[in-house]
């Protein structure tokens, strides 16, 4: 496989991620930068990187661009993806701003992995919560077609970075000393809406149209784009729980075709990416503290809706800082470079 020259932005939670899951998995690393805003040194599991102070022309010699993902118009990638691609990089972006541009791919490799060579220099990487649903619906929708999905997502503080698992931890010491419910945290260790600790809340991003989240039309949007299959109907509620890391997701679909629970579970058993943990008689199932440095999609309790025999529960869980982000990205970047052969 050949070598690459490669750039990570970002030194936050999920650059970290980036820099972990590149080593382990042993991505054909030439030479390696990791640009943030200020120049600093960061450990990650022993081994130091010296950040740079990222500028335009540092990017001169980059093949591939790993964009850790601040969202919003001051975005990273908004003001430097130009400026790789210029100098002859392919920028993959984990943040929202390319997500919906008709230009740029969207991609998950085990769902539309051929969507790479479309790319014109920047390929997105979806919303984490989007990822593993796609991961797990995908090989039932091309088996039986699926039409309608009904998603409530459960989300860990991590995918809020590292200001929100900073304040679960405070806000959960302060419980567990004052033996209280509710507890307010010191003001620049806030950065939810609402408390974390012994709480749940469902709001993930901004309200917007029709009272939903853009969180939850990214989960519409978002698949529509990546499985090719606009037609499907998609409604979602997003809500953040007290968990570290994990996001998990209770999804019920109706397929086009009926397809038993077993025929379901035969189906995911084989599909990329995927790992099968159901079995509710000894209570085995997937869990966020289970799935915590992981790479895969986890599904279990599969059953059959018992009023429509096209109806089909599951529950997806995934680390969404490795499959939901950083090991995506480099997957994605994995494409590239068997695509370029």
């Amino acid at each position: 496989m050949k070598k690459c020259n490669v750039a990570v932005i970002g030194a936050g939670a999920v650059g970290i991620e980036m820099l972990r899951v590149l080593k382990q998995r042993n991505f054909p690393v030439n030479n390696l930068k990791v640009f943030a805003r200020s120049a600093r040194d960061i450990n990650v599991d022993g081994q130091v990187y010296s950040v740079e102070p990222i500028t335009p022309e540092g990017f001169a010699g980059i093949d591939i661009a790993l964009f850790a993902g601040t969202e919003g118009e001051k975005g990273a990638a908004v003001t430097f993806a130009q400026e790789a691609v210029k100098r002859g990089a392919v920028v993959i972006d984990n943040g929202a701003d390319f997500r919906m541009d008709p230009k740029v791919p969207l991609v998950v490799p085990e769902v539309n992995a051929m969507d790479v060579k479309k790319h014109k220099g920047i390929i997105a990487n979806p919303n984490c919560s989007t990822i593993q649903m796609v991961v797990a619906l995908n090989p039932i929708h091309k088996k039986a077609g699926i039409k309608k999905i009904i998603v409530t997502t459960l989300q860990a503080s991590s995918g809020a970075g590292k200001g929100a698992v900073e304040q679960l931890k405070e806000e959960t010491k302060l419980i567990v000393q004052g033996d209280c419910v509710n507890v307010q945290v010191n003001a620049s260790n806030k950065s939810m809406p609402q408390q974390l600790a012994y709480n749940c809340f469902p709001h993930i991003g901004s309200f917007v149209e029709g009272d939903y989240t853009n969180e939850e039309w990214k989960l519409v949007h978002e698949t529509h784009k990546i499985m090719h299959a606009p037609k499907i109907k998609i409604s979602a509620t997003t809500v953040r729980v007290p968990v570290r890391t994990g996001h998990c997701e209770s999804v019920y679909i109706e397929t086009i075709k009926p397809l038993t629970a077993q025929q379901a579970k035969k189906i995911l058993s084989k599909a990329p990416g995927v790992i099968l943990t159901d079995d509710p008689k000894n209570n085995l199932y997937p869990m966020p503290k289970d799935v915590e440095g992981k790479d895969e999609t986890f599904v279990g309790r599969v059953r059959q809706d018992a009023f429509n025999q096209n109806g089909l529960w599951l529950w997806v869980v995934a680390d969404n800082l490795r499959k939901g982000a950083a090991t995506n990205a480099v997957q994605i970047a994995e494409c590239i470079i068997s695509s370029s052969k």
